[in-house]
């Protein structure tokens, strides 16, 4: 199986060339990514556990799934994909901001992303890939909050940076009781 390239990014989102992913983790270089959150009729979000032998951030919780857009692919259509390939379901998508974060790992790779952040509903359980996802749940988002605070190591570190910036918009999907 070949790699996979990621497209790489100016400051502006604007493409700039291909690379193989390995490679622009190893050398921080700026590229497209994107981070699909999936809530259900409750409010709550689903989170995926990473794979054990995922090369960085094993075993952490993350947001329903994430990966990078690949050429001529947009945003929505990539966030599709990935979501039936990690998670074996598919929703629509509505994309609501993206922003550029920097992320060293202990392994010497490093996330340096233009990431894309994109919102669906479903209610059912998901069919994980068990090679990409250990484990999932269900979690509302003030549970969510209250559980980075206390155990922030338990999740990847681009989680608690979009968890951050888009809190507010997970508490406006809760229903009123």
């Amino acid at each position: 199986m070949t790699e996979e390239n990621v497209i790489l990014v100016n400051e502006k989102d604007e493409p700039i060339g291909l690379m193989p992913k390995m490679e622009a983790h190893e050398k921080a270089l700026l590229h497209r990514a994107f981070s699909v959150f999936i809530m259900n009729d409750k409010g709550e979000t689903m989170l995926q556990q990473r794979a054990s032998d995922k090369y960085h951030s094993p075993l952490l919780w993350t947001n329903t799934c994430c990966s990078h857009q690949r050429e001529g692919e947009s945003n929505i259509e990539a966030g599709k994909r990935r979501l039936m390939e990690e998670m074996g379901f598919t929703a629509d998508l509505e994309e609501l901001f993206s922003f550029v974060y920097k992320a060293p790992f202990d392994n010497g790779l490093t996330e340096h992303e233009f990431d894309h952040v994109m919102i669906g509903f479903h209610n059912d359980a998901p069919n994980i890939n068990p090679r990409e996802v250990a484990d999932w749940k269900w979690m509302l988002p003030i549970d969510i909050k209250k559980d980075i605070a206390q155990n922030p190591a338990q999740y990847t570190e681009w989680f608690k940076i979009i968890f951050e910036r888009f809190y507010d918009h997970l508490m406006k999907n809760i229903p009123a009781q």
